[in-house]
């Protein structure tokens, strides 16, 4: 996708934090029901995010902050409120200096914290991508969404019943674990394939997914689309499955459905274009879309919904590529503006109507355009910050450093990778860190020596150099890195640390329900008692944001027990 870069040497060193432009929460909660757009970014890392956070923030975390802002935030003025903890080591300060370094200019931070939202009469969430995940809960309720329990699927499997079972998640998570026989279709597929799959009108189709969100939303999809068929939603999906006592499967192989012959395939249009023209979907002409685009009052993101396949052999310059199974599942990961507008493209006019009309369900103001990916638009190129690379260290130099026969004072070894990663091995005498805390724990190490070298263990780079820019900007100036495979060759000797860091410190790791996925029951069981107790934790305000209309699915589609 074409991008503007902004290379780091023309980035001047962050300043020195002036009066911070502050928003109290009050101020805050208000300002998100105000109708104009507001991006409420949170700046700490994913682990304390997903302890808890608002309901309508997004996480963007300071490890990442330069790499990830132009995608989620594209124009530079838009009204921007960062959170942290409150606490001293001024994060959002930091954070706020970075982006109006990028050019940035309505930047803010939430006075006190995060810690001070509570008192609005408002909760902090636990976990991640809280508007899709409560959607999924309140969508059930309004549609009457059918559901059948793991046993009731166990026991029909065992009757020997006709059931399709689909699971519609990404085909990574397919093949981690599923339920056995389940065909891998994610839910923004389902409407161009599911014919694929389905013998005849009177089979039951199951679909399943981890949890909950995505079981109903993919049952509700095929009902939206006037499906013939009993549709179904397996109740807490694999969760559920491993909590009835069933083995998962494990490492499947199967693909994705294929296409559709011609017939089908326009069968699926009609489908899908009555689904959306029944909930109003607009579909723009391209001069109208262009107009959406061109409009500097406003953000405008153009998100192609197709397979990756797909989108890497051709698809509409300076588009972004969000799979639409996954963009209704995690909304916050693709856009950041709240307020925005949504352009939905794809390559036949199948699948983007129905994750349109489920955009707009969730409170976007979401919209086609004729002709999807082949529609003559200029979009604008995405601003992409590049980091100044970090020097690297060469396998001979690692290991006279190893050796300590290189004469010099060895240089304190950070490894910048995940803390779950450091656990599992590391080079010896590394200490883990992460950007947020690397400039305190090398003042740490050195005891304020900024002459001392720094060698960053890495695995990305572009996440190392960011880290290293405050190192630099803080007085270190021999700062360099090596990769985590290269300390490997060049001998260096390793340690495994299962504790350390501790849990307090892994900060980018979501503790929370972290093991649900890996036969921990327990684990499975709060995490299903945390996604059905979502909707009592919203605020009235908060539930507002979506749009539920008073239609039901059409008629013709059959509830199923």
């Amino acid at each position: 996708m074409p991008t503007t870069v902004i290379r780091s040497r023309s980035i001047p060193r962050a300043p020195a934090p002036a009066e911070p432009r502050t928003v109290q929460a009050a101020d805050l909660r208000r300002w998100l029901q105000d109708g104009t757009e507001i991006a409420l970014l949170d700046v700490r890392e994913h682990g304390e995010y997903g302890e808890g956070h608002p309901f309508l923030s997004v996480s963007l975390p300071y490890s990442r902050l330069e790499l990830d802002i132009g995608r989620l935030v594209p124009r530079l003025d838009t009204r921007v409120v960062l959170l942290d903890n409150g606490d001293a080591s001024q994060l959002a300060d930091r954070a706020a200096a970075r982006l109006r370094g990028l050019g940035y200019s309505g930047v803010h931070q939430l006075a006190g914290g995060v810690a001070t939202w509570p008192g609005t009469g408002a909760a902090l969430f636990k976990g991640v991508n809280l508007p899709s995940k409560t959607f999924g809960e309140k969508a059930e309720i309004a549609w009457h969404v059918p559901h059948i329990s793991a046993a009731g699927l166990k026991a029909r499997q065992q009757s020997g019943e006709p059931l399709v079972l689909l699971d519609g998640r990404t085909l990574e998570e397919h093949r981690k674990m599923t339920i056995p026989g389940a065909l891998p279709v994610p839910n923004g597929e389902l409407p161009l394939r599911w014919r694929s799959v389905v013998p005849d009108d009177t089979v039951t189709i199951v679909v399943h997914c981890a949890g909950r969100t995505r079981s109903i939303v993919g049952a509700q999809i095929l009902r939206d689309l006037g499906v013939p068929n009993p549709v179904v939603a397996l109740e807490n999906g694999t969760q559920g499955w491993a909590l009835a006592g069933f083995a998962l499967e494990h490492g499947s192989d199967r693909q994705l459905p294929d296409t559709p012959g011609t017939a089908a395939r326009e069968a699926a249009r009609i489908d899908a274009e009555t689904a959306a023209r029944r909930e109003d979907v607009p579909t723009l002409t391209v001069a109208a879309a262009q107009v959406w685009i061109d409009d500097q009052r406003h953000t405008t993101y153009a998100l192609d919904i197709r397979t990756a396949a797909e989108f890497e052999a051709g698809h509409l310059a300076g588009s972004a590529h969000a799979p639409g199974g996954q963009l209704l599942q995690a909304t916050d990961l693709s856009i950041g503006v709240r307020g925005s507008r949504v352009l939905v493209l794809d390559g036949d006019n199948v699948r983007a109507p129905l994750v349109a009309l489920w955009l707009r369900r969730l409170g976007f103001d979401a919209a086609l355009v004729d002709g999807g990916i082949a529609a003559r638009l200029s979009l604008p190129k995405q601003r992409r910050f590049q980091p100044k690379p970090l020097p690297l260290r060469h396998t001979a130099e690692l290991a006279a450093i190893c050796a300590g026969t290189d004469g010099r004072t060895p240089p304190v070894l950070v490894d910048l990778r995940g803390s779950q990663v450091f656990r599992r091995g590391h080079p010896q005498g590394a200490l883990w860190s992460i950007r947020p805390r690397l400039v305190a724990d090398v003042r740490k190490a050195t005891r304020g020596d900024t002459a001392r070298s720094v060698l960053i263990v890495f695995d990305e780079p572009d996440v190392a150099a960011l880290a290293a820019t405050d190192l630099r900007d803080a007085g270190w100036t021999d700062v360099s890195a090596v990769l985590a495979s290269q300390a490997h060759d060049a001998g260096w000797p390793s340690d495994v640390t299962p504790q350390s860091p501790a849990d307090a410190d892994a900060i980018d790791y979501l503790l929370f329900v972290h093991d649900r996925h890996d036969g921990n029951l327990d684990a499975a069981r709060r995490y299903l008692e945390w996604e059905t107790g979502l909707l009592a934790q919203c605020t009235a305000d908060e539930l507002a944001t979506f749009r539920l209309p008073e239609t039901t699915a059409p008629a013709r589609a059959k509830a199923a027990a």
